[in-house]
């Protein structure tokens, strides 16, 4: 997998050229209190090229055109110039001396406004001269010229780019290199961070994009070309560094990066984050502008420092550079450079020209020479055009299939004219290196090593794999400990047909359990589908509401190691299912599943399920056959690949899903007749600065009495794991409900506290709080037939609520996978053995 490939040279790069005309880099401090000087101006005047320091006085230009002299002004500070010596001059240590001259007095009109070479301190803002622009800026708040035509058109270049950086003259010696010493001639030097890199990933796309905005929204974007470096699972990593980005409107107030929102520049709030100062005017393509450099006022925060362009005459963006602050709070990034490019039509309206962004990334610390990746993306729009109206089926996505025609076969010779612009010598020459790299012997073994590690299936023959290797170990009170191997077939990633299985044995039990599964898709683009599976196993019931294991998955309470009471109220079931599904549009499925399972007590000592049957016998054994529809939306969800087992990546997307179940009395020998109707909301959303908020509801109603086993008992907790969807506070079974409605509220402040507390905010942890709630009832017909050993209670009375806060992003450098919770039951507290107070800890990798 092209992924694991990208792992495996950074992993190489912690175990272990071509110049430009003129390269600089240094510090600037000041001369009486020897501190660094941050966001002071460094230029090369005659090469037309800038930059601002970082809060550490560091900064770094470099430019193909010669120049040998290098401007410094800061705020408060005498200019400086100084002689270049040689073209490639580094760690320069620059000395400011304060200027006395400088007058306080401002001008505050607009049409009078002072340009100078340091920002005024101006008792509030409305002193500032770039206060005056920014108002008129939001007073004509610009919308995108393609949703203000009734249809549009236009032809997008993208490019996407993975480098290796922080390469060193020791690392191309060191002998895990062996036999790939050749990589090492594509060496480059990044001309924002002045870092060492080399080339690891391309891929380039050509899209043409048609839509239209009246009488609705349609859009549809077809993929004309694609050229990748010749790994395997291009659309994967090509996919994953797309999804690093996050389309962004530069007017909003906060713009999503990692699903973490920055305070925009241009924010109506902007200052009171930013400082700004109007520091120049420029001609951009004809166009007059003002130049307005900004930096936070606090170096703590998700902020950006650089400078924007506002035409002087429509008071729009004409381009934009965004580089995020020295101390950013995000896992694995050490800096996030943005640069846009805007074609101004006229006061209302405006066309993104082109827009590059460039992330630099690191694995295990963010340490400025610690090995890590630049990931670029470049997208460029031409060829609009506004005249061309289509039929609403003609925006139908599936009318255009890549696969068939030709978007992956383009040869040289289109790519030397298709591009919107030319490819380095280096990028060029990717291609051939990375087809090369995958010749090496040595290198193949170490992916298959980093494969098996990541995806927890080893590939033993051409099709078959091994695994899944971490369900191998498991533990629980009837089974004791527990042994599981599987296999399932592996074509490729795309693959349409699927089968897999499993065998598993008890040592307590001395008891072989087993599951195996077939799944065939018919059309990759409504997903068609069908399937069928059985299982006979031990697994924990009542622990999900909405959701249900599938053949091949196992809950993790059927194995909790760890666990803070006895685990011993788990099920043994025989379980067959057949399901078809269909995406009859985008992100939107229709399943239907048939069911037949027979449910009995793992262990009749310790637990059971006892019910007495339409008969009036005591019964200690369930036979179920059911049918089920299930509507599943996703709007916004992003997969790659096209197969059976999709990839998908990381959004905002929700989960909407309603699912009407029926169970058919003498069916198979099913005991019982009922109705199930259910509903499950689940989003991430985005709030400001203040963070991000995980919501999930569910709701569901049984309108026939049903046994235990059939039941929707609210999920509890006896582990100190954290599980998603689940009560801390409640042990298994503790309520249980043929109607029931949950809420769950997870925010994730990303230390908007913590980062306001001197000494807290340098340990990057981040606090997180809680609320969880369940109302239910139980009824008559449910009640009279248990004779299990479950006293069935409900929280219909008042709704039960547990909350609590935790603290997450607990590691060392960027390995910060820990969270703790601290759990408060609210009420219930009466109840024998109820759980008042508790700790859980929890894992998980996030940016």
């Amino acid at each position: 997998m092209t992924f694991n490939r990208l792992i495996v040279l950074l992993l190489l790069l912690i175990c272990g050229s071509l110049a430009a005309q003129v390269k600089v880099s240094g510090k600037i401090t000041d001369a009486a209190t020897k501190k660094p000087v941050a966001y002071a101006d460094v230029t090369l005047p005659n090469a037309g090229v800038f930059t601002t320091t970082n809060t550490d006085g560091s900064f770094y230009l470099e430019s193909e055109n010669n120049d040998s002299i290098l401007e410094i002004t800061a705020d408060g500070f005498e200019f400086q110039e100084i002689e270049l010596t040689s073209k490639v001059n580094y760690n320069l240590v620059i000395t400011l001396t304060a200027d006395a001259s400088l007058s306080e007095e401002s001008t505050i009109s607009l049409q009078e406004a002072t340009i100078t070479g340091r920002q005024k301190k101006y008792k509030n803002k409305k002193e500032n001269p770039a206060y005056a622009i920014m108002r008129e800026v939001w007073a004509r708040k610009r919308n995108n010229g393609l949703r203000n035509v009734p249809q549009y058109e236009y032809e997008e270049y993208e490019k996407l780019q993975f480098d290796l950086n922080n390469v060193d003259s020791a690392l191309t010696q060191n002998r895990v290199f062996k036999d790939m010493e050749f990589i090492f001639e594509k060496i480059d030097t990044s001309d924002i961070t002045g870092k060492a890199f080399l080339p690891a990933f391309l891929n380039e796309s050509i899209y043409k994009v048609y839509g239209k905005n009246l009488p609705t929204k349609k859009e549809r974007k077809d993929l004309v070309a694609n050229k990748s470096s010749g790994f395997d699972d291009n659309e994967i990593v090509g996919q994953t560094l797309k999804n690093l980005y996050k389309e962004f409107n530069i007017y909003e107030n906060r713009l999503n990066f990692f699903n973490i929102n920055f305070v925009s520049p241009i924010a109506r709030d902007g200052f009171s984050v930013y400082e700004y100062e109007l520091s120049d005017t420029i001609n951009i393509d004809g166009i007059d502008c003002y130049r307005i450099k900004y930096y936070p006022k606090r170096d703590a925060g998700h902020t950006f420092k650089g400078d924007f362009y506002i035409s002087m005459k429509e008071y729009a963006v004409k381009e934009i550079d965004m580089q995020s602050t020295k101390n950013i709070d995000v896992n694995f990034v050490r800096d996030i450079f943005v640069s846009q490019q805007f074609d101004v039509k006229n006061d209302s309206v405006f066309l993104l020209k082109r827009e590059y962004i460039l992330l630099d990334m690191s694995l295990l610390n963010k340490k400025e020479t610690s090995k890590g990746l630049f990931a670029h993306r470049t997208v460029s729009y031409k060829d609009f055009n506004f005249d061309n109206p289509h039929p609403d089926e003609f925006y139908n996505e599936r009318n255009h299939d890549p696969y068939t025609s030709g978007a992956f076969e383009k040869n040289d010779l289109y790519w030397a004219n298709a591009r919107h612009e030319r490819l380095s010598r280096n990028e060029d020459g990717i291609y051939e290196m990375l087809d090369s790299l995958q010749q090496v012997p040595r290198f193949k073994r170490i992916v298959k090593s980093v494969e098996i590690l990541g995806s927890g299936y080893w590939q033993v023959w051409n099709a078959i794999d091994i695994g899944n290797l971490y369900s191998s170990f498991g533990y629980n009170d009837i089974e004791g400990f527990r042994l599981r191997a599987g296999a399932r077939t592996y074509f490729s990633q795309n693959d349409m047909w699927r089968i897999a299985g499993y065998l598993a044995y008890g040592f307590r039990d001395h008891q072989f359990k087993y599951g195996a599964e077939a799944r065939f898709m018919f059309n990759k683009f409504n997903r068609f589908q069908i399937g069928i599976g059985t299982k006979r196993d031990i697994e924990q019931l009542g622990v999900q509401l909405t959701t249900s294991d599938g053949i091949m998955t196992r809950s993790f309470a059927s194995s909790s190691i760890i666990g803070q009471g006895s685990n011993d109220k788990l099920s043994h079931i025989n379980k067959t299912n057949i399901y078809t599904s269909i995406d009859p549009w985008k992100n939107f499925t229709v399943r239907i599943d048939g069911n037949y399972q027979t449910t009995r007590a793992g262990d009749p000592a310790l637990f059971n399920i006892g019910y007495i049957n339409e008969k009036g016998y005591r019964e200690e054994h369930l036979i179920d056959t059911q049918i089920s529809l299930s509507l599943i939306a996703r709007p916004g969800a992003k997969f790659s690949r096209y197969g059976i087992d999709r990839y998908e990546h990381s959004t905002l997307a929700p989960t909407i899903m309603l699912r009407y179940t029926k169970g058919f009395s003498g069916l198979f020998n099913s005991q019982f007749n009922y109705d199930k109707l259910q509903f499950l909301f689940s989003k991430p959303i985005l709030i400001g600065s203040l963070g991000r908020s995980d919501l999930t509801v569910e709701a569901g109603k049984i309108f026939q009495g049903v046994p235990l086993s059939l039941l929707s008992v609210i999920p509890g907790n006896e582990s100190y794991g954290q599980i998603p969807g689940i009560f801390s506070q409640l042990d298994y079974y503790e309520f249980v409900t043929d109607s029931y409605a949950t809420f769950i509220l997870d925010h994730h402040f990303n230390g908007w506290i913590f980062n306001k507390i001197p000494l807290i905010k340098k340990l990057k942890i981040r606090e997180i709080g809680f609320i969880r709630a369940a109302w239910g009832d139980i009824s008559k017909e449910s009640l009279e037939m248990n004779r299990s050993d479950i006293e069935y209670l409900a929280p219909n009375d008042k709704i039960y609520f547990e909350y609590g806060f935790g603290i997450e992003n607990i590691g060392i450098g960027n390995f910060r996978p820990f969270r703790i919770d601290f759990n408060w039951r609210g009420n219930y507290l009466e109840l024998p053995d109820a759980r008042k107070f508790g700790v859980t800890i929890g894992m998980g990798l996030s940016f």
